[in-house]
């Protein structure tokens, strides 16, 4: 069995995968500063909620965009767990190629999503991820990373509005029935904000494909977001909640 971990900005993400199958998820914040100690007990008291062992873990695997956290989580590894862990970065087989200007630049999260959606879907695809920020990762017929497009994610939105505008609320993120239940400033808000990011969403795809002459690439969303998202538009193909977790352990078999 290995564990998977995707560290985000605003989470840790963590599975335990058995070959192809997904034995267990859990997630924690991405809190700093963390000890060793504190991520070792947590995880492991995570783990055996979940009925497994920690020593049933054979090998773990990391894709980080949080760099100082990574100090305390790899000697927490180390130490809770008796493993080196592998981390997703330059010199590791992913079987995407990056054809961007500054390939180091690209974020771990980002490929490990392109390696999933074009194992799943083939290129042309792009690999849409509703997170702290969102970002549209576009894969081309060769198994390509050829763009990387990033936009300030919903909730970034939702938070500016309420930080910014004296009057306005903090508010849940959630799609109306009709964009004309707009009636008072909560439903207002809620409008403006989730119809105008499918709007930004739908454009992106469209001119995404208009530019690879590719009206047929398939979609594929994950991310806190993207079910709210997917359920307003057409464009998007597929969701898959666990599609990060899925392409860490493909990286892992392919560098086994």
């Amino acid at each position: 069995m290995i564990l998977v971990m995707d560290v985000g900005n605003t989470n840790i993400v963590l599975g335990a995968m058995e070959g192809d199958k997904l034995i267990a998820s859990f997630r924690l914040t991405t809190q700093t500063p963390r000890t060793s100690d504190e991520y070792g007990v947590t995880i492991i008291s995570m783990l055996n909620q979940k009925g497994i062992k920690h020593t049933d873990i054979k090998a773990i695997i990391i894709a980080s965009v949080v760099p100082d956290i990574m100090y305390s989580l790899t000697n927490c590894i180390k130490r809770y767990f008796g493993l080196k862990p592998m981390i997703v970065g330059p010199g590791l087989k992913t079987g995407i190629a990056i054809r961007t200007d500054n390939p180091k630049e690209v974020g771990a999260g980002r490929i490990v999503n392109c390696v999933a959606a074009y194992e799943r879907l083939g290129g042309p695809c792009m690999a849409i991820d509703f997170g702290t920020a969102t970002t549209y990762d576009v894969v081309n017929e060769k198994g390509e990373f050829i763009a990387g497009i990033t936009s300030p994610g919903i909730r970034i939105c939702a938070d500016a509005m309420f930080q910014r505008a004296a009057q306005l609320p903090h508010i849940e993120i959630k799609k109306t029935k009709s964009i004309l239940d707009a009636k008072n400033t909560i439903t207002s808000m809620q409008t403006g904000l989730v119809y105008g990011y499918i709007g930004q969403v739908e454009y992106i795809v469209k001119k995404v494909k208009e530019a690879l002459d590719a009206p047929h690439m398939k979609v594929i969303a994950t991310g806190g977001y993207a079910k709210i998202i997917q359920d307003g538009t057409d464009v998007i193909d597929y969701y898959d909640g666990l599609l990060t977790l899925k392409g860490l352990n493909i990286i892992y078999h392919k560098n086994r």
